[in-house]
């Protein structure tokens, strides 16, 4: 074994919009060296100042389909036109590679990570402390819609609902606490 690199891990974040994930993804990020964010592939145009391979895999509407066709994603989605999934091949180099990655999934791309990798994947639920705390938070960005927040505390009590299947079941009430729970969880998980 000696002079051989470990295999990277997976770790993944799933949590209703407005729990904090991202706050949370970035605070780890910064704290745990050998963890980076995994990138997701998609079709929608580049925009000014994004970078092949840093922000997104860019692929054609036709390259991202054949990819689903021949079992190319870990997972994908449609929403707003364009197609978004996480390549099965990239993760497989970086895990190779011995980086561990950090995914942000839906519940369902979550659970189909675990399926795939077993105990290399590590999924951490994060939910709000209540339906109400949440409804707060998403109120407070001023960015929805009534029918655009009714369909987020929708699928947010779907989400919860799955949370179940997760290693890892975190509340953000505070949000310190919160990232140090994660980081031990973390640190713990890679170094096994």
């Amino acid at each position: 074994m000696a002079g051989q690199h470990k295999r990277g891990r997976l770790i993944v974040f799933s949590a209703p919009s407005g729990t904090g994930k991202s706050t949370i993804a970035k605070k780890v990020l910064e704290r745990i060296e050998n963890l980076v964010f995994s990138v997701s592939a998609t079709t929608r145009p580049m925009r000014d100042g994004e970078v092949q391979g840093v922000n997104y895999h860019f692929l054609s509407k036709e390259e991202f389909e054949e990819k689903m066709l021949d079992g190319g994603f870990i997972e994908y989605e449609h929403f707003f036109g364009n197609y978004y999934g996480t390549l099965l091949g990239k993760t497989e180099e970086e895990m190779a590679a011995g980086r561990n990655l950090l995914f942000d999934l839906d519940v369902k791309g979550a659970l189909n990570l675990k399926k795939l990798f077993g105990d290399e994947a590590l999924l951490i639920f994060i939910r709000p402390p209540s339906l109400e705390v949440l409804r707060e938070r998403l109120l407070g960005r001023e960015s929805e819609d009534e029918a655009a927040l009714a369909l987020r505390l929708e699928r947010a009590e779907f989400e919860l609902s799955q949370a179940q299947g997760f290693d890892l079941d975190v509340v953000n009430d505070d949000l310190d606490e919160a990232v140090e729970t994660i980081e031990d969880a973390l640190r713990n998980f890679i170094h096994q």
